[in-house]
């Protein structure tokens, strides 16, 4: 969430920056500055009357003490009026900071001066690409027929059980699985994350502190009767373990890692693009999240593309970067970076991994700070990044390594499977 101060010195700065997210509604900043004149008004009102009310109060004590029972009776009913009047402005300061609230949730986040004009994926800045793709033989096939063949996942059991988009993962599929999650985890962690093994379920202010609420509830599966949500990525438990505290500056930066399973209603409709494990409702996925000074914001942001670089690089598979253009950028976000890996079989590029840097837009929400040298309190700035999400990551593997022995898997994971090959 913006903050309201620096909404109310930069409206003008604020309404091109949400507009290069093609915001709609970029006249709610004046919305949103005339909602705070009304509430800063209301509470001067409110405090003036609670100061007359005190002078009063004391006035009444001194005239009972005097023996002027008739006087101190006449301010009592003017303090009675007074009181009156202060209820009614507080009811109205308690609605006018309400539509404030309503309104200031609805503000997406502003983008970093160096996110690329544009509204579509394909105007996207792609800033690096590296890896060599493969040349497949004429036989080779898309990760759906190999997962067939090998018998590594069933999609109709998964249906039978749950419903469309839910895989069920079985003997090497399940161990190619635990393999990625535990190399992950070991990779993020010897580079000084602490690992954490998080809820699946979140409450509503977890999912409104990260940014999922209101932006996104209809992607994610909401348990009714309990209020709770299942997480769209370990981002959200794990960022919320800091909420409503403040932070000793000497132990920034906060670094995180977490393997979750990840649920998300969306799906898309037909086609390549949603077969197989192009995307599914249900997901595996290791995350990394820091807290850090917004000094070392954006250097921390670097590092954070270079990690999960070394991954891919590490899985041997071509990939590309690209900066995201500000309509196609999360809510939350003030920088995004994707990566992609390249199908060779099905000669496209899927993403895997998305590196963002969120500045206070969530630890203002989640009141999550610091105090500084000089003794007052700032937010610190929250950033995160998938390192990384399996299912793409399991198709391309399966699809550019395969070979007619079966697949060939890349060194790191030799000794994760057990083996150098799936057959």
């Amino acid at each position: 969430m913006l903050q309201i101060g620096f909404i109310r010195q930069n409206a003008d700065f604020v309404k091109e920056r949400i507009a290069t997210k093609y915001f709609t509604d970029v006249n709610s900043v004046d919305t949103i500055i005339a909602l705070d004149e009304e509430v800063r008004k209301l509470k001067v009102e409110t405090e003036t009357i609670q100061a007359a009310v005190n002078l009063a109060s004391k006035e009444i004590g001194m005239l009972m003490a005097k023996g002027e029972k008739d006087a101190a009776e006449i301010k009592k009913q003017e303090v009675a009026q007074q009181k009156s009047s202060q209820q009614n402005l507080t009811t109205q300061l308690s609605n006018a900071e309400k539509q404030l609230h309503d309104e200031l949730v609805k503000l997406p986040n502003l983008p970093h001066s160096s996110v690329p004009k544009g509204k579509t994926p394909e105007e996207n800045e792609v800033v690096k690409e590296a890896g060599i793709k493969p040349t497949l033989s004429a036989t080779a096939v898309p990760h759906w027929e190999l997962i067939k063949k090998y018998d590594l996942v069933d999609f109709e059991i998964g249906a039978k059980l749950t419903g469309s988009g839910f895989p069920l993962f079985k003997g090497k599929g399940a161990k190619l699985q635990r393999a990625l999650i535990h190399y992950f985890l070991d990779y993020n962690t010897a580079a000084g994350y602490t690992e954490y093994l998080p809820p699946l379920m979140v409450n509503e202010a977890s999912a409104y502190g990260t940014g999922q609420l209101p932006d996104k509830e209809g992607q994610m599966y909401h348990v009714t009767e309990d209020g709770l949500y299942l997480i769209p990525t370990a981002e959200v438990p794990i960022t919320n373990i800091y909420r409503d505290e403040i932070i000793k500056e000497e132990s920034l930066p906060i670094k995180m890692t977490a393997y979750s399973a990840c649920f998300r209603r969306e799906a898309g409709s037909f086609g390549s693009d949603v077969r197989g494990l192009n995307r599914v409702h249900q997901f595996d996925k290791v995350e990394v999240v820091q807290l850090v000074h917004p000094i070392t914001s954006y250097q921390v942001h670097q590092q954070m593309v270079d990690h999960i670089e070394g991954l891919l690089i590490a899985l041997e598979l071509p990939y590309r970067i690209l900066r995201l253009c500000g309509g196609d950028m999360s809510f939350a976000s003030a920088l995004t970076y994707d990566f992609e890996v390249y199908s060779a079989a099905q000669q496209k590029w899927l993403e895997v991994s998305s590196v963002s840097n969120f500045e206070t837009f969530q630890t203002n929400r989640m009141k999550i700070r610091f105090k500084g040298e000089d003794g007052k309190t700032q937010l610190v700035h929250s950033l995160n990044g998938s390192s990384l999400a399996l299912p793409r990551i399991m198709a391309c593997l399966l699809e550019n390594n395969q070979t007619d022995d079966g697949i060939a898997l890349p060194k790191v994971l030799h000794t994760y499977f057990g083996s150098n090959v799936i057959s």
